[in-house]
């Protein structure tokens, strides 16, 4: 067992306690003060402010080796701070929530909790134009003065971690591990990058491992920092959906962006739209909705980030082709859903040969993606230069 020189330990063995939220937390801190003197309460004075039989035993019996571990861990660098409900650096808007967590594991600036957040979520399994919409909305609102929050997760979330980080911008991770754990492990870089230009964060201590159930949990928080949250590219069942749901209980801004009827990754955007979220076609469908704050680019770059069906969007597209009749009628044989090479053939009446080697050319010039399962959409949003 760790030597309780420290207050900090009594705090860190508080937060492991099994069922203890925050309704409790106060509870116990109102009636004992300091949180040392919690642990020589006697098992009938706790469970004479109405404490399960749970916690009271937890209290009685705390894992004081695993709070020594989290002791460590806060230790191990300047950059790694606990953060308490009644502390001054608890993000205001976190606080609000029906269940803010009662201690916070934080790697980065306290005051990065303060700054004005964007939560941009969606699918793990995004396509190419999904995390392209992503990086460009994360770009966009970087500029505005907006910190990008999101999960860490593979997809959607980590292409808006890195466009922020790639736009001189702050951006915030919400983990559902402990703090020594980096989920999926391929972001451990990220991880790094995230915390040095913003901060990663959770309520999980150290030692505690991905598991199913604490995703949820994790999402309330990434809502509850932001002002609003987007989605883009979400299946029926994807967290995101849970993201957006805590959102608009939390009384947030929730914005969710269309896909084609025939793709599965927008039948869960297509349900919050149903539901009453806001239709994003253009980055400033969500800035009209949300205060600008300064310190921001000093530049606001010019944004086109609509999926354009007219006309005189593809007459556009088509003088990028340099007058090459092969290439207008291909991008027209596109149309702006997911398609198969087999699709593509028929619709143009080209061969495999020329199909397959004027693909190759669109997608060196950035105006097509190719999508898993051999299929072809065209590219979306760009900034101009």
């Amino acid at each position: 067992m760790t030597e309780k020189s420290d207050h900090s330990l009594y705090t860190l063995g508080l937060a492991r306690v099994p069922g203890l939220g925050p309704k409790r937390w106060r509870q116990l801190h109102k009636a004992f003060g300091e949180t040392p003197a919690i642990f020589h309460a006697n098992k009938r004075a706790l469970l004479a402010l109405s404490m399960p039989e749970g916690v009271a035993n937890g209290i009685l019996n705390p894992d004081w080796d695993g709070a020594g571990a989290d002791l460590a861990w806060l230790r191990a660098k300047d950059s790694h701070h606990l953060i308490t409900i009644d502390d001054p650096n608890y993000p205001e808007k976190l606080r609000e929530i029906a269940s803010p967590p009662p201690v916070l594991f934080l790697d980065g600036p306290p005051e990065s909790l303060h700054l004005p957040q964007i939560a941009i979520v969606g699918s793990r399994h995004a396509n190419a134009a999904g995390i392209e919409l992503a990086s460009e909305f994360a770009k966009a609102l970087v500029h505005r003065g907006y910190a990008i929050t999101s999960g860490l997760a593979t997809g959607i979330d980590a292409a808006a971690h890195r466009a922020a980080i790639e736009a001189n911008g702050a951006t915030l991770a919400v983990i559902a591990t402990g703090p020594d754990l980096t989920y999926p492990r391929r972001h451990h870089r990220l991880r790094d990058q995230i915390a040095a230009q913003g901060a990663v964060l959770g309520e999980n201590p150290t030692g505690v491992t991905p598991r199913a159930n604490l995703f949820p949990r994790r999402n309330r928080i990434v809502s509850g920092l932001s002002q609003g949250v987007v989605v883009i590219q979400a299946g029926r069942h994807s967290g995101a959906l849970i993201t957006a749901r805590m959102a608009a209980d939390q009384g947030r801004e929730v914005f969710a962006v269309p896909g084609s009827i025939h793709d599965p990754l927008a039948r869960g955007c297509h349900a919050l739209l149903r539901q009453g979220a806001k239709l994003v076609e253009s980055v400033y469908d969500i800035i009209e909705e949300l205060p600008y704050w300064e310190g921001g680019g000093d530049e606001q770059p010019e944004l086109d980030l609509n999926w354009d069906n007219s006309p005189e969007a593809d007459v556009t597209i088509n003088k990028s082709f340099a007058a090459d009749k092969e290439q207008v009628l291909l991008m027209a044989a596109l149309g702006h859903d997911p398609v198969t090479l087999d699709t593509l053939m028929c619709r143009s009446g080209l061969t495999l040969d020329r199909v397959s080697s004027i693909l190759l050319n669109m997608e060196i010039k950035g105006l097509v993606a190719a999508l898993p399962g051999g299929r072809y959409q065209r590219r979306g949003p760009e900034v101009k230069k």
